[in-house]
């Protein structure tokens, strides 16, 4: 393994993809051969490397975000253009799969999955917009716009941290109003499933799909999974660590009415499209970090006014205009997590950290939570 010797270097964002890619295939290689004295150094390798992708969004995010054209990487907000819009010229419909908080190597064990029914065509990564949370990604995914654009076009349909109520309501809307600018006169489907019950229902809608040119799924359950296992110890205990995450995530797949409707359309002329808005890691190390009752409460990134911290420790973004996010207060500031940090309050400091410790969390800058996948798959009958 020489992973090691290469993220020391200075790497660009396709380098840093394969740096990933690395990772992941050795960390589920030695899961499977069951090589736990390989595995502490492959943890140090992967350490490592969070740390220098740390350095490298914080030396280069801004500058990514102003790239224009085709000359940047492929982000949140030009995913649909680049990854999807293209394939709507072709005569088969198209299934867009979003699933929620997906890492690239539960993507991997899902994929040994569907290999079974699809060939995988292309199988990629793309470069999550930060803060690393749906509220800010996925409605950038939808829109194809930053969240400062987002707010200037839609400002009745854009929520700030502070603001009450769901934060993702007017997705569809925002992919009108994208495949509007793309030229796209087209029949379009989008489906949000946050239960059993609409997973089922997925299952007998699929057939009806098979009409539309563009059919979009939107799928929340590892997001939920990932949440529950910080609030309800036995979800903990199925989950302890990246193996047995991935584990349960293959194994719910494999049961899920998503599979079922993938199985159908398996047997169809189709192209599907599986990909998510960020993911999680597992953090380990608290920082310390004092603010006001309007802070918002995401343990890897804060947003507001009166923020204390060690800028040491952090990336703070003073002027949140600087990379397109909203301006809630003149004086507002942003400051993302690293590495496997997390954000804790001096108050109740113990409890807080030995609660939250180990937990799988999304919002700030990591290879698990930024590097996502983009796979196109068409099926193999």
């Amino acid at each position: 393994m020489q992973i090691g010797m290469t993220v020391s270097d200075k790497l660009n964002f396709n380098e840093w993809k394969d740096v990933y890619r690395k990772l992941v295939y050795w960390e589920i290689e030695l899961d499977s051969a069951g090589e736990d004295s390989m595995k502490e150094i492959l943890e140090t390798q992967k350490s490592d490397a969070n740390r220098n992708f740390t350095k490298f969004i914080k030396d280069n995010y801004q500058g990514l975000l102003k790239q224009t054209g085709d000359d940047g990487p492929t982000m949140s907000h030009n995913l649909f253009r680049r990854a999807v819009n293209p394939h709507l010229d072709g005569d088969l419909p198209v299934f867009m799969i979003l699933m929620d908080n997906l890492r690239f190597d539960q993507w991997r064990a899902i994929s040994e999955v569907m290999q079974e029914r699809y060939r995988i065509e292309n199988d990629d990564m793309y470069l999550s917009i930060l803060p690393t949370t749906t509220q800010y990604c996925r409605n950038s995914i939808f829109s194809g716009l930053l969240p400062l654009d987002i707010e200037k076009r839609f400002p009745s349909k854009w929520s700030n941290d502070e603001d009450e109520g769901g934060k993702n309501l007017y997705e569809k809307d925002f992919l009108e109003d994208l495949l509007q600018r793309l030229r796209r006169d087209i029949k379009v489907s989008y489906t949000k499933i946050t239960n059993l019950e609409a997973g089922k229902n997925l299952v007998d809608q699929v057939p009806n799909m098979m009409k539309n040119k563009l059919n979009v799924v939107v799928y929340n359950f590892v997001d939920s999974f990932s949440h529950a296992r910080t609030d309800i110890h036995i979800v903990r205990e199925l989950a302890e660590d990246e193996a047995a995450y991935r584990n349960v995530m293959a194994t719910w797949f494999k049961h899920s009415p998503l599979w079922e409707a993938l199985q159908w359309l398996a047997d169809k002329p189709c192209k599907v499209i599986v990909t998510t808005d960020h993911g999680s890691i597992r953090v380990k190390d608290p920082i310390k970090i004092v603010g006001d009752k309007n802070v918002n409460t995401n343990l890897r990134y804060k947003q507001g006014k009166n923020i204390t911290y060690n800028p040491k420790e952090i990336f703070e973004v003073k002027k949140p205009h600087d990379v397109f996010l909203p301006l809630q207060h003149l004086t507002s500031s942003f400051v993302f997590a690293g590495e496997n940090d997390f954000f804790a309050y001096p108050n109740n400091y113990n409890y807080y950290v030995n609660y939250y410790k180990n937990t799988f969390q999304h919002g700030g800058i990591s290879l698990e939570e930024m590097c996502c996948p983009i796979a196109v798959l068409t099926p193999k009958t």
